[in-house]
């Protein structure tokens, strides 16, 4: 196996240097996008180094209470990012479903994963319990963020037809169900987008991380197979949770809509 290139603090400038050339064309072009480049690089900077310090010492020091506590960790994060992204001013029943969805989904998800799919011993190896707790929840995280954002649109922007249906005698369930399908259709859409073009417009992140660290590519790609599916039953279970549960918000016990 060739050996993996190590990469030189010089050659991490470059990449820098990189980035300043591209900041250079933004502000010649008047893009007026450097603050948020400069602060996106660093930010990414001091995240990656700060994790890359705490995972060096829980890899040396495997144990089932560090690795739960990194994952009810990432959970809060990305229900937190979740509120951050959507510009949507949410209820605090509809926040609650949110953090539900989000919990359930991705921790059954990452469970089967880590029990059945991948069969770790111990099944808190940080090796791979934490990266996969990460793709799973960072992917549901964006999902969830557009499903909200779709479901919150929908029921304020389609309300009088919502309303005209519940006075023709549906019920909430059918009345929000075109908004409900096209908050889940608009959630999946990039997973499902990524899926397509994987392996013949683009070699995904994790595949191309084990090839560079020498990895054959057929073990990358059986990894990468097994990790989509996972990425997309999570993303999927996560959005269906939300918007089965989410819709009934917008509607009170005497099946009225709210907003």
């Amino acid at each position: 196996m060739d050996k993996v290139i190590d990469l030189q603090i010089w050659q991490m400038i470059s990449a820098y240097i990189f980035i300043l050339i591209l900041l250079a064309i933004v502000k010649i072009r008047g893009i007026h996008r450097e603050k948020q480049i400069i602060i996106s690089s660093l930010r990414m900077t001091i995240q990656l180094i700060l994790t890359g310090y705490v995972l060096v010492y829980i890899f040396d020091n495997p144990n089932p209470v560090y690795t739960i506590l990194i994952i009810i960790l990432m959970e809060i994060f990305a229900i937190y990012n979740i509120f951050k992204r959507v510009k949507l001013t949410l209820s605090k029943r509809l926040k609650k479903i949110i953090a539900l969805s989000m919990a359930i989904g991705t921790l059954t998800s990452l469970f089967f994963f880590v029990f059945i799919v991948i069969n770790i011993s111990p099944w808190y190896d940080p090796r791979y319990f934490i990266p996969i707790a990460g793709m799973l929840i960072g992917n549901s995280m964006t999902g969830i963020s557009l499903g909200v954002t779709r479901l919150v649109d929908g029921m304020h922007s389609q309300r009088n037809l919502v309303e005209t249906a519940l006075m023709l005698g549906a019920t909430p369930k059918a009345a929000s169900k075109d908004i409900v399908d096209n908050a889940f259709d608009s959630a999946i859409l990039p997973t499902i987008n990524s899926m397509v073009g994987m392996g013949i417009v683009f070699l995904p992140g994790m595949m191309t991380g084990q090839i560079l660290s020498g990895i054959s590519p057929i073990t990358a790609i059986e990894y990468q197979i097994a990790i989509m599916l996972g990425i997309l039953g999570s993303v999927s279970l996560t959005v269906i949770l939300f918007v089965q549960l989410g819709y009934k918000t917008f509607f009170n016990d005497e099946d009225q809509l709210t907003i």
